[in-house]
């Protein structure tokens, strides 16, 4: 069974910090690039950050670039979101995603809520 697990969301003042982390079990982990995405209300899910299967390699939305760091522990099946000066346009679920594109795979978590707010 499937199942990717976040915690590490809550409330945080804008400035703050927050890191998010998503337990992957039931499938191979290194075997799948790891995803961050987040939607915020009334909008469409936008991808945050990625990261590839061994880890070499991350991308970021020009909105987080410098703010957000994405790693991952193959040996924890966990990825990680660092977010560092958060801003009140960063509320939002946020999801992890597994992806294998070459089988047309996808794995959603339930997500996490982070809400900045004074």
């Amino acid at each position: 069974q499937v199942q990717l697990i976040e915690s590490g969301g809550g409330l945080v003042q804008p400035g703050g910090s927050l890191k998010l982390s998503c337990a992957a079990s039931g499938f191979t982990f290194s075997n799948y690039a790891m995803n961050w995405y987040r939607q915020a209300p009334g909008k469409e899910r936008e991808l945050v950050a990625g990261i590839t299967a061994a880890g070499i390699s991350t991308n970021y939305a020009d909105s987080v670039k410098g703010r957000f760091t994405i790693s991952r522990d193959n040996a924890k099946n966990t990825v990680y979101l660092q977010m560092n000066s958060l801003k009140p346009e960063d509320t939002a679920v946020y999801y992890c995603n597994a992806r294998r594109s070459a089988f047309h795979i996808n794995y959603w978590g339930q997500g996490t809520q982070v809400t900045v707010s004074s």
